[in-house]
């Protein structure tokens, strides 16, 4: 507007002299206008403007939405009223002074809020935006920044729900001439957090029922704000059932009813439980649960050493891997089960003083060796593979998927087990015969050897101790020969009974394969041998070569007669 306009003051104006005075007053003197509040007076509202008599050579004019409460809302202001004002400058290219209500009360905020920062009080706030790194909030005019980390005393997913609350700030920093602000919302809650936290410990105690907030969730538990302090709920203490991870039965937010389990008034430690204030599933559990009970249950768990089964929400009970089969043993028992299947299980037994409740898988199926044994008793026979080879003998699969044992011993009759045990190797198919079933021990005795008869058994029905048999020679030791008896019965003559003549005792004029006739001397059943003697047989024929031809006494020498007794056999083997 024009110098010399109808918006400049008439110069007989006796209102207008009194506010210069008024404004005079205000300023201190100070004949400079720009860049300070001063009061002026509304002199009309049209048009979404305020017209402002700030005592200037003319007017100005301020938007009317400058005078609404916090920007938005009806605006505050009348024709008449004396308000505060920042000018700007004193005119612009049209005349008019350059004034506005948005700097005059920012500048009011910012001399509130220094006096704030100096006595380290609180001030009043509202988050309205959102900016790099945090937030922006109204300070009643002057905006300041609020960092991310100091929204909360956690960080926070969803500022959405503080968003345009008005709510008290903590003033960490400001630089007036720069025009910032640093607040923060956390440094608020953590004095209220102290001040609840100073009350409520001082009237906590161990059983005390509380309610709070799940406040965040880890692995091992949940921590619950009581309000002002924090407890733990480990994850045993969340229900009587097994609980794998907290996430399962709580969320961040909820609502709960908890129970104070243990109180250190020192570390400041709360332990709460919510099971606490729930029935115990284990009371009355033995009567409930008596041994040789046979029940289904689910798989909850699964572990090295065995699987855990619930038989009701609370009460579960241990199936150890050696009560899980009969057959597969040194199995990791999720090959045998696996999670949440349902069982069939019997107590074993059951400790209420600890709590456990021992279960068996196996028991509610059929033994199989208690089956084998009432099919295949002692002496059936029958074929299967060869599954395993040790150096005690071999294992054989049987029906019923279980194995049985033939021991070296009854590998063969004439060979030794670590001889005869070589002719057998994994996957053959053999033939042997049930010696005994043991229940208590699960261990199936068989035999190979005891397909045939044992011959050494015949020895006594072929021949006799005495009798005079023709061996075959099978080895030469230093001590005597190894010989073979009908059969292959093995037999041994010692190096002195190899010849009445000393000269002759020596093993080495055998051969294997040799044939002589000797005297059998002993059957040992222990060694399962048969002694034999060549010198008892030839003392056996001169003596009877003495008794049939005459004696030495009648002139006849033993050359003779043992040369007729020679003569006489020779003829009598020419006649055959």
């Amino acid at each position: 507007m024009a110098k010399g306009s109808a918006l400049r003051k008439p110069a007989n104006d006796t209102s207008s002299d009194e506010f210069a005075a008024l404004l005079d007053e205000s300023l201190g003197g100070s004949t400079s206008f720009e860049g300070q509040v001063v009061k002026g007076r509304v002199i009309r509202i049209a048009n979404d403007f305020v017209t402002i008599d700030v005592g200037l050579k003319s007017e100005g004019r301020v938007a009317l939405r400058e005078f609404a409460n916090g920007g938005t809302g009806a605006p505050e202001v009348k024709e008449g009223d004396t308000v505060d004002i920042f000018v700007d400058r004193m005119e612009n290219k049209e005349g008019e002074a350059v004034l506005s209500r948005d700097k005059a009360r920012r500048e009011e905020a910012w001399t509130v809020l220094e006096k704030a920062f100096t006595d380290q009080e609180r001030v009043m706030g509202t988050i309205f935006g959102r900016v790099k790194g945090g937030f922006t909030v109204d300070l009643s005019g002057a905006v300041a920044f609020l960092p991310g980390s100091q929204v909360d005393v956690r960080p926070v997913r969803d500022v959405g729900p503080l968003m345009g609350q008005a709510q008290q700030f903590a003033i960490l920093k400001m630089d007036r001439r720069r025009g910032n602000i640093v607040v923060s919302r956390r440094a608020v809650m953590e004095e209220t957090r102290a001040e609840d936290r100073t009350r409520l410990m001082g009237a906590l105690s161990e059983g005390q029922v509380l309610d709070g907030v799940v406040k965040n969730i880890t692995d091992y538990g949940a921590f619950v704000d009581l309000g002002g302090v924090d407890g733990l709920l480990h994850v045993t203490d969340i229900a009587w059932k097994r609980i794998n991870h907290p996430s399962e039965a709580l969320t961040i937010g909820q609502q709960v009813k908890v129970q104070v389990v243990r109180f250190n008034p020192e570390t400041q430690r709360i332990s709460l439980g919510m099971k606490q204030l729930m029935s115990d599933p284990w009371d009355g559990a033995g009567a409930k649960y008596p041994v040789n009970l046979k029940l289904k249950g689910r798989v909850t768990n699964i572990t090295d050493y065995g699987a855990f089964v619930e038989l009701e929400p609370g009460v579960e009970g241990l199936v150890h891997v050696s009560e899980m089969s009969w057959t597969k043993k040194n199995v990791h028992p999720g090959k045998i089960v696996s999670t949440s299947q349902e069982v069939e299980v019997m107590v074993l037994d059951v400790d209420m003083s600890k709590r456990r409740i021992s279960l068996g898988l196996k028991q509610c199926m059929a033994n199989p060796w208690e089956s084998f044994a009432e099919q295949f008793p002692a002496g059936t026979e029958l074929e299967g593979e060869v599954r395993n080879i040790t150096e005690f003998g071999l294992f054989v699969g049987l029906p019923g998927d279980i194995d049985g044992m033939v021991h070296l011993s009854d590998l063969s009759w004439d060979k030794a087990g670590e001889e005869a045990i070589r002719d057998f190797k994994k996957g053959d198919q053999v033939k042997v015969k049930v010696l005994d079933v043991d229940m208590d021990k699960e261990r199936i005795s068989l035999g190979i050897k005891q397909l045939a008869n044992d011959p050494f058994e015949a020895v006594g029905v072929v021949a006799k101790k005495g009798d005079v048999v023709t061996v075959i020679v099978a080895g030469i030791q230093d001590n005597g020969i190894e010989v073979t008896v009908q059969d292959g019965i093995p037999g041994f003559i010692r190096k002195t009974e190899l010849s009445r003549d000393r000269s002759e005792q020596r093993p080495d004029r055998y051969a294997i394969g040799d044939k002589l006739d000797a005297k059998i001397t002993n059957i040992d059943k222990a060694s399962r041998r048969v002694v034999l003697s060549v010198k008892a047989r030839e003392l056996d024929e001169e003596k009877k070569a003495m008794a049939d031809f005459g004696s030495s006494d009648s002139g006849a020498s033993l050359g003779d007669i043992l040369g007729a007794a020679l003569k006489k056999k020779a003829e009598a083997g020419d006649e055959k």
